[in-house]
């Protein structure tokens, strides 16, 4: 197992850590406030559900776009000046998005690429500087950095609830809320640890692109695919199912959803002591094998109360996979930012294709039964959970943890 620390974390390394939560925090506050006001930009440009769907598709379509080239951007700037200009650019993205809809979805459409090209980079950025911290403290913490963005998520969407209710207009909520992100995120910043992304200090310079040619990289980003798929599909289809295939009320819908993330973001928060105490890859397998449980008893459980247990460890099941696959990702810190980007490309191609594939299943077999589809997911996850062990120096940074845990 990992060894305990024998010293208490630096005072500069405990502000890197507190950094690092509130960057991911304010990135889930700020996807989550736009996301609260959708019903209202949707109304206000009379968008039917296919309309809306497309223009929507601009966010997923700025960060796909922008993650490929994330590596690059973080290598040449740093994690810190990353975080912050995207920061900007996401707010400036709400802004537009917030001031454009009364003039029309074109406005919308332009913001809503910005803010996916500003998140999708500081999502790498953030994912870089978290792997950096986790080796420097020498024990797992990428998980709840990752709870961190559920917790911006809640607020933002809390937020968003009471300026609905207090009939504030989605310009005001939205263009208040760019300014925080505008301010709060440089600011955030600037404990970042110095220079945890200069591949110089850690061995030669090349270029980031390389890491697609690079096995061990795509195998953890197919892994992490797994892992993402599976948890978009609870994200977005697990109420439904649930009102569909048990005739549950809308209010039960929504209760066994928030069950679902309820004990993923627990999972995220305790989690990071089964990884120093069993290895990453035991942890995970333990947990993929919670997932396939969950999973089963969703989708052949006969009864409501069955289905919301089956959801509950299907959301503790969720909890590990992406942030230890971004753990994975940056264990080398010289070629953290490449192998991060690449690996967070291929992830977020999972909350692309997932719903759609899962909306055509459910055409043909019902909601429910299309669900079974990610079991084989999480199957293909566990066969490539290998590949999340650490590898040996001398590919490893002296700082991080030894590999014995995750040899088991």
């Amino acid at each position: 197992m990992h060894p305990v620390p024998s010293e208490r974390p630096s005072r500069a390394l405990r502000r890197a850590t507190a950094s690092v939560y509130a960057v991911f925090i304010l990135s889930g506050f700020a996807f989550a406030s736009w996301a609260s006001r959708i019903p209202q930009v949707r109304d206000a440009l009379g968008l039917s559900p296919r309309e809306l769907g497309l223009v929507l598709l601009a966010i997923a379509v700025g960060s796909v776009t922008s993650m490929p080239l994330s590596g690059l951007v973080v290598a040449r700037l740093g994690t810190a000046r990353t975080v912050g200009a995207m920061a900007l650019l996401a707010a400036a993205g709400l802004a537009t998005a917030g001031l454009g809809y009364a003039a029309g979805v074109a406005p919308v459409v332009v913001g809503l690429f910005a803010l996916g090209v500003g998140n999708g980079t500081w999502d790498v950025a953030m994912n870089v500087e978290g792997s950096a911290v986790e080796r420097d403290l020498g024990r797992a913490i990428m998980p709840r950095f990752h709870a961190g963005f559920s917790v911006g998520t809640v607020a933002g969407a809390l937020l968003g609830s009471a300026m609905v209710a207090l009939g504030v207009s989605a310009t005001v909520h939205l263009l208040g809320v760019a300014a925080i992100v505008a301010v709060a995120g440089p600011l955030a910043v600037r404990d970042f640890l110095p220079d945890a992304h200069a591949p110089a200090e850690h061995g030669e310079r090349r270029n980031p692109l390389k890491a697609w040619t690079e096995p061990r990289t795509v195998l953890i980003g197919v892994f992490v695919f797994a892992a993402a798929f599976t948890e978009g599909t609870g994200n977005d289809w697990l109420g439904v199912a649930i009102i569909d295939g048990y005739g549950a009320a809308a209010a039960l819908g929504a209760l066994t959803f928030a069950i679902f993330l309820a004990a993923m973001t627990l999972g995220r928060w305790f989690g990071p002591g089964l990884i120093d105490r069993h290895g990453r890859v035991r942890t995970v397998r333990v947990f993929a094998a919670l997932a396939l449980a969950g999973l089963a008893l969703v989708v052949w459980g006969a009864t409501l109360p069955v289905a919301m247990a089956g959801a509950a460890l299907w959301g503790l099941g969720t909890a590990l996979g992406f942030p230890v696959g971004m753990s994975a990702a940056g264990d080398d810190p010289a070629h953290a930012a490449a192998r991060v980007s690449v690996v967070a490309t291929i992830g977020y191609v999972a909350f692309l294709a997932g719903p759609p594939l899962i909306g055509f299943l459910g055409e043909h077999t019902g909601t429910l039964d299309a669900l079974t589809v990610t079991g084989g997911l999480v199957a293909l996850g566990l066969l490539v959970s290998g590949v999340l062990r650490p590898p040996p120096a001398p590919e490893r940074a002296p700082a991080a943890p030894p590999a014995s845990a995750d040899a088991r």
